[in-house]
């Protein structure tokens, strides 16, 4: 017996189906840190303006020390700038991005590590990507808090709404 038995093991082997993955609000695996009193204003606005229409984050798996998430943002979404307190190995499923000058496709990554500010744009048929982490919890930090930012960002959910609700995942649509 080793010395920390009343320590739980952690998992040697897992299997995880989609079907049974959870969205980030049921699992709280992403804590939203506060936003400036702009930012804040601006995101309820687009909100309510269907900005929630436009993206899925799922949890995959996790384990103490591990978390599996999918990401779909459909075209156009305007990921705003932001942060994570954990490094992030991101894979793209499906779909395109763009990231800086770099077009990335399916196949493709990139990682950012733990602080590092970043935003990508989804590409005309939006983008599923894998985000490993080598934690179950982490935090995301808002950059974008300028008042013409979120102006932007309202004009684009109103425009996309209705499109964002008949898009499918680029993983499930026929070519």
């Amino acid at each position: 017996m080793s010395e920390n038995a009343s320590e739980p093991q952690a998992k040697r082997f897992a299997i995880f189906r989609a079907r049974d993955a959870r969205t980030d609000v049921e699992t709280g695996f992403m804590r939203i840190e506060p936003f400036s009193e702009v930012a804040a204003q601006g995101a309820a606005r687009a909100l309510e303006a269907g900005l929630a229409n436009g993206s899925e984050l799922k949890l995959l798996f996790e384990m103490p020390g591990f978390s599996l998430v999918y990401a779909w943002f459909k075209s156009g979404y305007p990921l705003p700038r932001h942060t994570h307190d954990s490094d992030c190995l991101y894979y793209v499923l499906a779909g395109s991005l763009k990231i800086g000058t770099e077009e990335l496709v399916a196949g493709d990554g990139f990682f950012v590590g733990s602080e590092a500010p970043y935003t990508y744009t989804p590409g005309p048929a939006g983008v599923e990507v894998l985000e490993f982490r080598a934690t179950n919890r982490f935090n995301f930090t808002l950059r974008a808090n300028t008042a013409q930012f979120w102006q932007q960002v309202l004009e684009i959910a109103r425009e996309r709404r209705a499109a964002w609700g008949e898009e499918r995942p680029p993983s499930r649509s026929s070519a």
